[in-house]
């Protein structure tokens, strides 16, 4: 059915998928969420401050 060949290339396919997969998975879950949540605290922070700049002039 298969030559050695042939296999190896299709466990590394698998292997390829199933990493690509799963780092999808990772970031989309994890990675992401974290970046939006530190991006709206930054913003959070830069609104406060020019807040205060404003009532100090």
């Amino acid at each position: 059915m298969f030559d050695f060949d042939q296999y190896l290339g299709f466990l590394a396919f698998l292997t390829i998928l199933t990493i690509g997969f799963w780092l999808m998975i990772f970031l989309l879950t994890f990675v992401i969420p974290y970046w939006i949540g530190g991006s709206l605290i930054e913003r959070l922070k830069e609104i406060r401050e020019e807040r205060k700049a404003k009532r100090q002039v």
